[in-house]
């Protein structure tokens, strides 16, 4: 299955950091998304080490304010709220990184409350039931939510990796990045559709 149309791809060879291309497996994916030391978990499909390689990207072209830190140095956390897709690829992917001299590392969390001390949300389809509440409880928090079932966006989240035709789609929220004090680069806000919640 492909993932992303060669438009897509094309584009986002031109600005990921380290402009080199990376397959997986069948899969066309994301250039610039460091593979795994090892072999590839066999328990994770294509699908998803495609969409752990966006949430390794994402912090390139994300800027968090200052208080999202503690310090120069405190890590970037990208946090897996319920059933966890992605197993070690994740962590695998992200060893040993840096963004603006904040390390990237992986936590896990089983209940919404808990997860307000990361920087990057990626929330399972397990918890789509309780999307409107997880988005409501972190609201005004620097956190870049992001899931894949569809209508998180207009629920209040930031971002969706949809999937259009066997190819993975960003759908960006933008007004709702904006309120947390996020600001999401031009460039990839140019290979998304902009999104507005549903009013009412």
């Amino acid at each position: 299955m492909e993932f992303l149309n060669p438009i897509f791809y094309g584009r986002i060879a031109r600005i990921v950091r380290r402009g080199c291309m990376l397959g997986f497996v069948a899969a066309t994916c994301l250039s610039g998304v460091r593979a795994a030391a090892g072999p590839e978990p066999a328990t994770v499909s294509a699908e998803y080490r495609v969409k752990a390689g966006f949430l390794f990207n994402f912090p390139q072209f994300i800027e968090w304010p200052a208080r999202a830190f503690a310090t120069a140095q405190a890590p970037i956390v990208i946090g897996v709220l319920g059933e966890d897709p992605f197993g070690s690829y994740l962590d695998e992917l992200v060893r040993g990184e840096k963004v603006g001299g904040h390390p990237i590392i992986v936590r896990r969390y089983r209940r919404g409350d808990d997860s307000a001390d990361c920087h990057i949300l990626f929330i399972s389809g397990s918890e789509a039931g309780q999307f409107p509440k997880i988005v409501s409880a972190l609201a005004g928090r620097s956190v870049l939510t992001v899931a894949d079932e569809d209508g998180f966006e207009r629920a209040g989240g930031m971002v969706r990796l949809a999937i259009e035709n066997g190819k993975i789609r960003l759908r960006i929220n933008p007004d709702a990045a904006k309120a947390s004090g996020l600001a999401i680069s031009s460039k990839l806000l140019r290979l998304a559709k902009m999104i507005t919640p549903e009013k009412g």
